[in-house]
């Protein structure tokens, strides 16, 4: 992950969001999401959850915005495709929410179906 940080203008002074606690957002929003099992980290990391989280998703700029990008496991026998739209969705709604920052897009790679325990 890069470590950006994103300004909020505001009248007061600037405000700015680490890529690292959009990443955590992204994160905890993603696998509270139905049908998602767990992130799937691109590299050998630690198992500490900011670690976990950092490897499985990428915070970037975008023109207008931010680009996420977030890689998961998904459960057996559901949807694929419906189970990455509420991803999409969700995630784009909460970071909006919870930072202010317009989102522009959100690519969700299904890592690996499993089925949980």
């Amino acid at each position: 992950m890069q470590d950006n940080r994103f300004p909020i203008p505001s009248q007061l002074g600037n405000v700015s969001i680490a890529a690292e606690a959009i990443a955590q957002v992204v994160g905890r929003t993603a696998t509270r999401c139905y049908g998602v099992v767990g992130l799937a980290p691109q590299t050998k990391v630690s198992r500490l959850l900011g670690r976990e989280i950092a490897g499985a998703v990428s915070v970037a700029p975008l023109a207008g915005g931010l680009k996420i990008g977030l890689h998961v496991v998904v459960e057996h026998g559901l949807n694929l495709a419906e189970v990455a739209a509420t991803i999409r969705s969700q995630v784009g709604y909460e970071v909006a929410r919870l930072t202010g920052l317009t989102v522009s897009s959100v690519e969700v790679h299904i890592q690996a179906v499993r089925r949980s325990a």
